[in-house]
């Protein structure tokens, strides 16, 4: 959509870390369920409906169990009337942090008392401290929110460049100290404990995620974007053919000619059932 995007993070605290080792699946599964919560909430009193594509990241630079989820937000929504609405608020912030924080936090905990997990002083514990709702610079557009989203949404816990040497008995790789602005440091960890860590971050099987919701959910790509998209006049790049006659790489005298392009989900169906080869002009 033609507005700013904006990037929050949700983050659990280390006192659920247990409950992520344990119970991957219930924690994770309610991490996402309530950061949509509680984004649709303050959507809502802005009289809208909000969309919001969600990446879970599990690690911390030292390859420590810390769970978060990257959220990219447009900076807009959909009214009652179905009209888009250009601007939640400004261009610096989507909504109170602060206000933010407290909701996730009320809301987390009521659907870990509900499911039965966590004694009175673990609740008590989770209620006594802040949690973080972090707001990051909103993206210039959709250029960007892609971008990003290239280079995150596939990461693992640690990638090659950062690991400095690896021996029979351990490994030594490169961090960045974020309690000390981002300074860049080195760790040595036996090879057990290198495994044990790396393993903390190996999501259940079939657990998905990379999750959409509102307006950038699957039901809304079937048909209502478009037709938003078309509304707010939204050039969708179309895939040209070049035109240029290329040669056969077998013969090298033919020319390749182009006769279908085929769709992002694969070639058109009557295409699978061709049993004569095509022969290069």
């Amino acid at each position: 959509m033609p507005c700013s995007y904006y990037h929050l993070v949700f983050t659990l605290p280390e006192e659920l870390n247990g409950l992520a080792i344990s119970q991957p699946v219930l924690l994770y599964k309610t991490l996402f369920d309530v950061a949509w919560a509680t984004l649709n909430q303050f959507g809502k009193t802005e009289q809208m409906q909000l969309g919001m594509i969600a990446v879970l990241h599990t690690w911390g630079q030292n390859l420590s169990l810390h769970p978060h989820l990257h959220c990219i937000v447009p900076g807009g929504g959909i009214n009652k009337q179905g009209k888009w609405k250009k601007k939640v608020r400004t261009d610096k912030y989507l909504f109170s942090v602060k206000a933010m924080s407290k909701v996730f936090r009320a809301k987390f905990v009521a659907l870990l008392r509900d499911s039965g997990n966590g004694d009175g002083a673990l609740m008590n514990t989770l209620f006594s401290k802040n949690w973080v709702v972090y707001a990051k610079r909103p993206f210039g557009g959709p250029k960007q929110v892609i971008e990003y989203l290239g280079r995150y949404t596939h990461k693992v816990a640690i990638s090659n460049h950062r690991i400095k040497e690896v021996t029979e008995k351990e490994v030594r790789f490169g961090y960045k100290d974020y309690r000390k602005g981002g300074e860049k440091k080195e760790m040595t960890l036996s090879n057990v404990e290198f495994i044990r860590r790396f393993s903390l971050h190996i999501l259940p099987k079939r657990f998905v995620r990379i999750r959409h919701y509102g307006i950038l959910s699957s039901s809304w790509k079937r048909g209502k974007l478009q037709d938003l998209q078309k509304s707010l006049k939204v050039k969708r790049t179309v895939f040209a053919p070049e035109t240029l006659l290329r040669k056969c790489r077998c013969c090298k005298e033919g020319n390749l000619v182009t006769i279908t392009i085929f769709g992002q989900r694969g070639p058109p169906q009557d295409f699978l059932f061709v049993t004569q080869p095509l022969s290069a002009k």
